[in-house]
């Protein structure tokens, strides 16, 4: 029985003892200007990346006060509607949030969400389009603000006693004033055909 001993070798071996000679060579000594220079490269580059997370942090705690905010309304919404709650029963409580959708324009003025509830007697999803109300300052960043919902579903998900599951859509209607009592309805054909 042969055993076979691996060993370095003898040109690799005098590389790596010998600095000086072949590969390794220290010759080049960096001069003061060029540490500075590679100094503040590295603090330009450390100053960056802290304003880049910084930024994607405070993005994501304003989405998440919005989120909140908005669903908050919804929920309260929903808590009102006669057919949610007896779809689903009370208390009506929101889902995780890991769970929803957020999609907000760039300005931040209006949002589609959806948000999963539960009740004791079943669960649902509700979907809704929202626009803020009220004035926008540089404050309201990540402060509270006000959404006006300009549209609300519920798709409920109940099991039935045969054991099966039933789904059911519940429009909520938004809480708009009526029309003023002058104002007539518009008859689309008139409105449509062309006057000569």
């Amino acid at each position: 029985m042969f055993r076979r001993v691996l060993s370095t070798p003898i040109r690799f071996r005098s590389i790596v003892n010998d600095g000086n000679n072949g590969f390794c060579s220290a010759s080049s000594v960096p001069t003061p200007e060029a540490e500075s220079k590679a100094h503040l490269g590295r603090r330009v580059a450390q100053l960056l990346m802290i304003g880049v997370t910084g930024g994607i942090a405070i993005s994501g705690v304003s989405d998440f006060v919005i989120f909140y905010g908005c669903t908050d309304q919804a929920l309260e919404k929903a808590r009102q509607n006669k057919k949610i709650v007896e779809a689903i029963g009370e208390p009506i409580v929101r889902g995780p949030w890991y769970n929803s959708t957020l999609a907000v324009n760039q300005k931040r003025h209006s949002l589609s969400c959806t948000c999963p509830i539960s009740g004791p007697q079943g669960s649902g999803i509700l979907k809704l389009k929202a626009v803020q109300s009220g004035d926008e300052n540089w404050l309201s960043f990540l402060g509270h603000r006000d959404w006006e919902i300009l549209i609300m579903d519920a798709i409920l998900s109940i099991p039935s006693k045969e054991g099966n599951i039933q789904s059911i859509r519940v429009s909520i209607p938004n809480n708009m004033a009526p029309p003023p009592a002058d104002c007539k309805p518009c008859n689309s054909q008139a409105c449509t055909a062309p006057q000569k």
